[in-house]
């Protein structure tokens, strides 16, 4: 798909699927046919957030999600932490370059070692400009298995500004997106509850707007809390419309 096209294609997605399906396709035609996207919007200096709070994008091997991801070792990635502290991209040289000088701590050796038996170690990673110290967002880009770190550069070196283009613009339509772990997501009613909310409604308004009683929908209410792991209804609403899930057109 031509860049024109792609672009085209990527700002009229209406749901996650389409656009990942695309985006690894056309990512696949650079020669990186493993992709991990990651976005949290509760980084702090210790912690990027509860895990079922990401937004996760992948087509790696349930194994490798498993290892790399739910163990949490990308907490200790050399790459994770530079897409954390700067924009743009970088290559995956840099890690050769730490297990030369022996700067590799014995947690990153482990992400190293993993890594290693997986087939990740040839690639780039990109890291998104935001506006909000507690946001963050990144793409790791996996190379097919048998290409080198030169022959990736040299792929960079040529089509590296329409690379880094494109999944900028995936990036930004995402955040467009609804996305929700399977712990995470709402209800209709648990969704329309909160809406009703955020629209400035009380719990007998929202009872008559919905033809329920006040205590069905502080039921609603209170599920929805604990499906967004939240303490209050106003945290509820907006983690909700973080995620877009809240006034959502269905695809």
């Amino acid at each position: 798909m031509k860049l024109q096209e792609y672009l085209k294609f990527i700002s009229n997605a209406q749901t996650l699927e389409e656009l990942w399906t695309t985006h690894t396709e056309q990512m696949a035609g650079y020669g990186f046919d493993r992709l991990i996207y990651g976005f949290t919007r509760y980084l702090t200096k210790t912690s990027y957030g509860d895990p079922n709070d990401f937004v996760i994008l992948t087509n790696h091997s349930n194994e490798y999600v498993d290892g790399f991801v739910h163990s949490g070792l990308f907490f200790h990635a050399p790459m994770t932490r530079w897409a954390r502290d700067n924009d743009g991209a970088a290559s995956w040289r840099m890690i050769a370059q730490m297990m030369d000088s022996k700067t590799l701590s014995p947690q990153e050796q482990r992400v190293y070692d993993f890594n290693a038996r997986m087939g990740v170690t040839v690639g780039y990673t990109i890291g998104f400009i935001t506006a909000s110290k507690r946001s963050r967002g990144a793409m790791s880009l996996c190379a097919r298995t048998g290409l080198s770190q030169d022959d990736v550069d040299a792929v960079w070196d040529e089509h590296g500004d329409e690379i880094l283009l494109m999944n900028n613009i995936a990036h930004l339509k995402i955040l467009t997106l609804p996305y929700s772990s399977p712990t995470r997501s709402l209800t209709p009613r648990q969704r329309e509850a909160l809406e009703w909310v955020g629209d400035g409604k009380t719990t007998q308004d929202i009872a008559l707007l919905m033809g329920l009683t006040s205590a069905t929908v502080e039921k609603h209410l209170r599920l929805a809390r604990a499906s967004l792991s939240v303490e209050t209804t106003a945290q509820a609403v907006l983690k909700a419309a973080l995620q877009n899930q809240m006034f959502v057109i269905e695809a």
